[in-house]
């Protein structure tokens, strides 16, 4: 083809065309880019507003007042650097509040994993009145803190509650049950009353479940047992890695029933039994008992860090024992 064909074939109104539609495509894809990335932000800005203002603000402001002794209200303070550290390091009290606290948390987070995954198991049979069950063993997770704190410490208490009660009516004497060495079981039933979130968590697991793998271990010939540990219990690790973690973090931050249980102080603080002084009870009490907020800020970040490396450590132990349907390494 010569070069006078050429240009012929370029003066044509469809190679015109067709040599711009190319750059035409190439920006509607960069603009309809921009407008998803444009609805991104717009749908996230909300809590990514309030992830800033209320969560990477408190913290930043936390770690700046462990370097302090201000007390929360006076204009006198002045900075200290790493003292508050070094004071932490060498207090017994707040290493026997997280010995208490990590000694709480694991009892309590294998307990309610437990509880909860047995009340699944029954309330995913195929009974009559099945969501009338669902609904009645939930509803304990839904009653406010202050209310569950309260009506327990009506139940245990030892002049008037119905639990002595029911004992001295049958002849026992009656317990103390709000002091030591009650105090930390009434704790642990707190905890155990409300397992209707592991519970509702675990139910949504068993259902998720291929039905298949069951009939065919049961035609295979294995026991109901059997099938809950090789089949069950396999594909629902990473529920129970969730709960295990998600209730490890909650264990440890306890501290709404201890507020309510002790008799006699409204403040409650100096009236907490000792087994049940646990870690977030004495940081309460360092910043509202005491005023040092430079302390206490030190303690929440020492805990901080105390339930990253924790939840690291949970990650990589149970990281050969948890099956994922879909690889979570795997790259898309």
């Amino acid at each position: 083809m010569t070069v006078d064909q050429i240009s012929s074939v370029a003066d044509r109104p469809g190679a015109a065309a067709s040599t711009g539609r190319a750059p035409a495509a190439a920006r509607s894809r960069t603009s309809m880019t921009a407008r998803r990335h444009r609805a991104f932000y717009m749908f996230t800005s909300p809590w990514i507003i309030g992830f800033l203002l209320l969560t990477i603000t408190p913290m930043a402001y936390a770690l700046w007042l462990s370097f302090t002794t201000f007390d929360g209200i006076s204009p006198h303070w002045r900075y200290v650097g790493l003292g508050n550290y070094r004071e932490l390091l060498n207090d017994s009290v707040t290493w026997d509040a997280l010995g208490r606290a990590g000694l709480f948390a694991v009892t309590s987070v294998p307990l309610s994993i437990i509880a909860g995954l047995a009340l699944a198991v029954l309330i995913n049979r195929p009974v009559k009145a099945r969501g009338v069950f669902r609904t009645l063993l939930y509803l304990p997770a839904v009653v406010p803190p202050v209310g569950a704190g309260l009506a327990f410490k009506s139940l245990f208490d030892p002049n008037s509650g119905a639990a002595n009660g029911v004992l001295t009516f049958f002849g026992f004497d009656a317990v103390g049950w709000l002091g030591d060495p009650y105090a930390r079981y009434v704790l642990l039933m707190t905890v155990l009353w409300a397992a209707g979130n592991v519970m509702i968590i675990s139910l949504a697991g068993l259902q998720d479940v291929p039905r298949e793998l069951h009939e065919a271990a049961r035609i295979d010939g294995a026991s109901a047992w059997r099938t809950f540990r090789s089949i069950t219990v396999p594909l629902l690790s990473p529920v129970l890695l969730f709960q295990t973690v998600t209730g490890m973090i909650a264990s440890v931050q306890t501290i709404m029933p201890l507020l309510l249980a002790p008799l006699g102080d409204t403040s409650g603080i100096t009236t907490v039994p000792q087994s049940n002084y646990l870690y977030m009870m004495h940081v309460f009490a360092q910043y509202f008992a005491l005023g040092r907020y430079g302390y206490a800020s030190a303690l929440l970040w020492v805990l901080f860090v105390l339930i990253l490396i924790a939840t690291g450590l949970i990650f990589k132990f149970t990281s050969g024992v948890v099956f994922y349907n879909v690889d979570p390494e795997a790259k898309k």
